[in-house]
């Protein structure tokens, strides 16, 4: 953690320090570290963030600059676009009370998870979806779930989509990653730590 820890700017070093917990201290470093490797594969250089009315990080010295990072369990997704874009990863915890979809979810999504083969899987396909819908936004949790329906078909839309946003799904070993954006993405890049120095 102390290599790590090193990379950081002095602000994220400040937030990485409020984290009670190792665990979290860990996953604040590697959300830095991704989005600064990404970044730099960009050729984005010394980047300003800010936060939004609702809490969204951005890049205030770059147009066209956007970025969302998620993180769950031992993995930190990060996703940047030219456009807005949400990202969320979830550990598929089999355990999962499915009342949560029947009390916050639309009710059609429900019913899709309750008539599936795994609906445990098909909750957390649903769930990070949506998340990442809200965190397109910029909005997150000020929308509620129940205010918007995902449809899952041959393609994943939502439903009465002016933007023809595109919803991206992936299966990362036993979580579910979505991204909302303006483009299709055709595959997840997967690095380790030590991938980020």
């Amino acid at each position: 953690m102390a290599k790590s820890y090193q990379r950081l700017s002095e602000e994220r070093k400040g937030k990485v320090d409020n984290f009670k917990f190792l665990k979290d201290k860990k996953l604040s470093e590697g959300a830095y570290l991704l989005l600064k490797k990404l970044l730099d594969e960009e050729d984005i250089a010394s980047p300003i963030f800010r936060t939004g009315k609702y809490g969204k990080a951005y890049v205030a010295n770059f147009e066209n600059v956007y970025f969302n990072i998620s993180h769950s369990g031992n993995f930190v997704a990060c996703a940047i676009s030219d456009g807005e874009v949400g990202v969320d990863i979830e550990y598929s915890d089999p355990a999962i009370d499915l009342n949560i979809a029947k009390q916050y979810f639309f009710n059609t999504e429900y019913e899709n998870i309750m008539k599936s083969e795994n609906s445990s899987e098909e909750f957390f396909r649903y769930w990070v979806l949506k998340e990442s819908y809200m965190k397109y936004t910029g909005l997150g949790f000020n929308i509620g779930l129940d205010e918007f329906e995902i449809m899952i078909n041959d393609e994943i839309k939502l439903k009465n989509d002016k933007n023809d946003l595109k919803f991206n799904l992936f299966d990362i070993d036993d979580y579910k990653l979505a991204i909302c954006s303006k483009y299709h993405v055709k595959n997840a890049e997967n690095y380790t730590i030590d991938e980020l120095y």
